[in-house]
């Protein structure tokens, strides 16, 4: 099932102990000399690989000393595991666009297959404190992206992407954390439900070994294989410094489509969203503008318009005739003739054919509007 030998794939599996995930250096290393080599010279008492100093060198023998991959598969798989990597069927290839910045791996919890799920997925990220706003509109867009049959993908985090994927399972649909420790624990420790709940029906994904902790930059790294997996990132809420904004620029960096969610132009959560809509992203409001951007041809979001008022019905000539008579009181046939400029007996008739609709009411000699709500701008009720 899968084109990767036990050997190489070992040796993938130590490296992620011993490199940072998007470590380019390394990544050039494993393109060149391929995993085994570069496992091997870690191992090996050699001069440093091209592009490190000697320190840095040093460091990453340190490391590769206390890998055990052995016991790195067997931890992934006491809790539902996977290692997939390069080669292997399941691999998404869309996150080969990194170059190489590509994962050396990814450890996958859950039953899917991430290649699969990869294939028709959306990002929906945003900010950790977001507002009542943002968490409604990230969990309202992850139920309706859910519904259409998108994978719904983000990081597990607070606020945003918490109520995303909140969103997807409550609409029992499909959704993806990619986590920036190993997917044997939860980070944040509040959402450990929840990330459970995702590995139960979704998956859980994440370049690190089993048991590493988070860092602020391997956050910041962890958002280029959300960007890559996906078809398009939405970002719900952001300030000017947030971290949901380097997934958006990995996005556009690897031409990816770009979407915001607009919020109140006096929020500094919205702050960071704006400047993205200045730029090349999308504004979209909900699942269908989604799948219109990032879906396949023919999935076309409902053209918006405002509701249809019986007036708007009125062919031209008759609108014409019913806008003259006055706002109230009654008017001569004559009088609406001029102000609707044509002939007495083409006015009465059209004036007859309102008073058919309820428009209209004859007094004597006179016309006048009939008091309801749908005789347009002319009455009192509907004026300025």
């Amino acid at each position: 099932m899968a084109a990767v030998s036990d050997a190489e794939r070992l040796a993938r599996v130590a490296l992620t102990r011993v490199m940072e995930p998007g470590d380019e250096t390394a990544g050039r290393w494993l393109r060149e000399l391929g995993p085994r080599t570069v496992a091997e010279r870690l191992g090996a008492d050699r001069d440093p690989l091209p592009g490190v100093s000697a320190t840095r060198w040093a460091g990453l023998r340190s490391r590769a000393a206390g890998a055990r991959p052995e016991d790195d598969l067997s931890a992934a798989r006491a809790v539902g595991a996977r290692f997939v990597c390069p080669g292997d069927l399941e691999w998404p290839a869309q996150l080969d666009d990194l170059g190489d910045a590509r994962p050396i791996g990814l450890w996958v919890r859950g039953r899917p297959s991430l290649r699969i799920w990869a294939l028709r997925s959306v990002a929906v990220v945003g900010a950790r404190a977001c507002t009542e706003y943002g968490a409604h509109m990230a969990a309202l867009l992850g139920a309706q992206l859910a519904e259409r049959g998108w994978v719904v993908v983000s990081g597990g985090a607070y606020g945003v992407d918490g109520a995303a994927h909140r969103g997807v399972l409550g609409a029992r649909g499909a959704t993806v954390a990619v986590l920036a420790c190993g997917v044997d624990r939860a980070y944040p420790r509040g959402h450990t439900e929840l990330i459970t709940r995702i590995a139960e029906q979704g998956l859980v994904i994440g370049e690190l070994a089993p048991g590493d902790h988070p860092t602020p930059s391997r956050f910041v790294l962890r958002n280029r294989v959300i960007a890559a997996l996906t078809r398009g990132t939405v970002v719900v809420e952001a300030a000017l410094r947030s971290g949901a904004l380097s997934t958006a620029r990995s996005a556009q960096r690897l031409g990816r489509f770009t979407m915001g969610v607009p919020g109140p132009a006096t929020s500094t959560l919205s702050a960071g969203v704006h400047e993205l809509l200045r730029g090349e992203a999308v504004l979209v409001t909900d699942a269908a503008e989604v799948a219109e951007l990032v879906g396949d041809m023919g999935e076309l979001a409902p053209p918006r318009c405002g509701p249809v008022r019986p007036r708007d019905l009125l062919a031209p000539a008759v609108a014409r005739v019913l806008s003259a008579l006055p706002a109230r009181g009654a008017a001569a046939p004559q009088d609406i003739a001029r102000s609707a400029a044509t002939t007495p007996d083409d006015a009465i008739a059209r004036l007859y054919e309102l008073r058919s609709l309820g428009f209209v009411e004859r007094h004597g000699d006179g016309w006048q509007l009939t008091r309801q709500k749908h005789a347009g701008p002319n009455t009192a009720r509907d004026g300025p």
